[in-house]
């Protein structure tokens, strides 16, 4: 049982780390600001600060997040994933 647990979380982890790592490539190529890169979920264990993007390893194995500037309200940053076209934000998510 906790064999399966184990495993379960592994394949979810490898499924996840590349699903978000296009995220937060896309992201770049159209030059959105991402304010945090996070595989895992819950409290931070480490993270490290690289341009303008933090990147962070979270305490809970299961999923993961790219965190853009201005993916959930208005901003008039030029980076700013509201003020992309329709297309470039399709693409990112």
């Amino acid at each position: 049982m906790i064999l399966t647990v184990i495993l379960t979380i592994l394949m979810l982890m490898i499924i996840t780390v590349p699903h978000e790592f296009g995220h937060l490539i896309t992201a770049k190529i159209f030059h959105i600001k991402v304010n945090e890169f996070a595989i895992g979920m819950g409290p931070l264990l480490a993270s490290k600060d690289r341009g303008e993007t933090k990147y962070s390893l979270r305490a809970i194995p299961i999923g993961g997040f790219c965190a853009m500037e201005a993916e959930n309200e208005e901003s008039d940053e030029e980076g700013a994933f509201n003020n992309k076209a329709a297309w470039q934000r399709l693409i990112v998510l």
